[in-house]
């Protein structure tokens, strides 16, 4: 009698899936946007100048007929005039980063914040970004009173400081509308553009000597306080290239520029004595 061999059970198959692909670093190399897109916005933002400077040219002579357009004191009445320079800055910001935002999308179908790495920090992170902030502040005091004897005793951007309405409006300009549009850019677009070609180093000086040109018509185009910013606009890039966070770089910003307001507001009896 034939006995039939017992049938062996299959043995389990395993499905040969590939490795997970690890996430890339982001070193620049890897960075979504490039430098045509840092042209293209630098680009727009001059238009968004031109135009928006022209139209708010045009209503300030509508409501000051006393003034004509090629009027020497028309000039000098807007270049120091808080309450028509923010309105300007604002809404060429509003345009500036919606397209910004519209740019990535349109090339990378890519939301604004995963196009520049946004990457919010843990609460800890933060906090340490506030205090750093802080910290860039006091250094930047010390670093002023070092260079004293080649700063000019009169800056362009002290002679906006001219009221107290003036004063908090700058303030509040500075602490909560201008680190986020600058740090967009410098930080999300320029520097990951940047060091895709050049590398992390000369990415982080090239941005932080871009971060302080920036400030120069505001700063005399004196080189002791644009050294000062350029070694800000340095460490704010160091940080973005290590945290892989414009986010975090945004909190500093936001620290630095508030403890500066702070102490002017301390040291002028909240913002009474600006001369």
């Amino acid at each position: 009698m034939d006995f039939l061999e017992p049938i062996p059970q299959s043995e389990p198959v395993l499905l040969l899936l590939p490795p997970p692909v690890p996430a890339p670093v982001d070193d620049g190399k890897n960075a979504v946007v490039g430098l045509l897109d840092v042209v293209l916005v630098a680009c727009v933002t001059l238009a968004a100048y031109a135009v928006c400077g022209a139209f708010a040219v045009v209503i300030f002579l509508s409501r000051h007929s006393s003034f004509r357009i090629d009027s020497p004191s028309l000039t000098k009445a807007l270049e120091h005039n808080v309450f028509f320079l923010l309105p300007l800055q604002l809404a060429v910001y509003a345009i500036v980063v919606g397209f910004m935002a519209f740019l990535v999308w349109a090339r990378y179908r890519s939301g604004l914040g995963r196009a520049v790495r946004w990457n919010v920090p843990k609460p800890n992170r933060a906090l340490m970004a506030l205090l750093g902030g802080v910290a860039l502040a006091f250094f930047a005091d010390v670093a002023e009173l070092l260079l004293q004897r080649w700063t000019p005793k009169s800056l362009p951007i002290t002679e906006l400081f001219k009221d107290r309405s003036s004063a908090f409006a700058l303030a509040a300009f500075g602490i909560m509308v201008a680190p986020l549009v600058e740090e967009l850019f410098f930080r999300g677009f320029l520097y990951p553009a940047l060091s895709r070609w050049t590398g992390i180093v000369p990415a982080v000086a090239i941005t932080g000597a871009a971060f302080a040109l920036l400030h120069e018509s505001q700063l005399a185009h004196a080189w002791a306080p644009l050294l000062v910013l350029f070694v800000i606009g340095a460490a704010l890039t160091a940080v973005r290239a290590a945290s892989k966070s414009v986010a975090t770089c945004v909190l500093i910003h936001m620290a630095y520029n508030f403890t500066l307001f702070t102490q002017l507001y301390i040291g002028s009896d909240g913002f009474r004595h600006l001369d």
